[in-house]
């Protein structure tokens, strides 16, 4: 079972280079996996396999709201992260679990399925693609993960209760055909983050 970390509301640098201490400690050290859970002021991240075309607000406009755009080491396009939506990084040795990034990926989605039935919301998979959809069409959890030497970094960010409006800034995860929803919007209903983060990391303790 990992252990979590709680980094409450966090710069995304300052996570990130949380991140690079944590992989370089199990690395070295071999230290146990971690599960590090937080929330981002607004900041956009563009993966590996994405483009700056896809954010679409104009530069000066973005850093007039002080949101960030960082060009980050891990799988997927482009994101944005804010305040009411949970922030996962798995900061996990596969050696101890599985050498496959693949069935990773698998068993993250399936958490985040199995968290979001607990709240009445019926989600899944959509070929070809990472990440969780409600009715396979709106996009309720990104994911993008790096690996290095079969230790992971980057993780998952669940839409619970935050500003979907920002998601016009950016063309999410570069698909035009899709929409973004979250836990909330689903719902319909004012909902508590740290209620939806409690049952995250007990189903993440259950597969893990």
């Amino acid at each position: 079972m990992p252990e979590v970390e709680y980094w409450d509301i966090i710069d995304y640098a300052e996570a990130w280079e949380r991140q690079k201490k944590l992989v370089a400690g199990i690395q070295t050290k071999r230290n146990r996996s971690v599960l590090a859970l937080c929330q981002h002021p607004s900041v956009i991240t563009i993966g590996r396999n994405g483009t700056g075309d896809n954010v679409v607000a104009d530069r000066k406009f973005l850093e007039h709201k002080g949101i960030k755009v960082y060009d980050v080491d891990r799988g997927g396009d482009v994101t944005l992260h804010n305040p009411g939506q949970i922030v996962g990084y798995p900061i996990f040795n596969l050696l101890d679990y599985k050498q496959d990034l693949h069935w990773f990926l698998r068993e993250i989605e399936e958490c985040i399925i199995e968290t979001l039935e607990d709240f009445g919301i019926k989600s899944g998979r959509v070929e070809g693609l990472t990440g969780v959809w409600v009715d396979g069409r709106r996009k309720i959890c990104a994911m993008g993960l790096h690996c290095s030497r079969w230790v992971t970094s980057h993780g998952f960010a669940m839409n619970v209760c935050n500003d979907l409006r920002e998601f016009g800034f950016i063309v999410p995860c570069g698909l035009t055909d899709k929409e973004v929803t979250s836990i909330e919007k689903e719902l319909g209903t004012k909902i508590e983050i740290n209620i939806v983060q409690e049952k995250l990391v007990e189903v993440f303790c259950k597969h893990f």
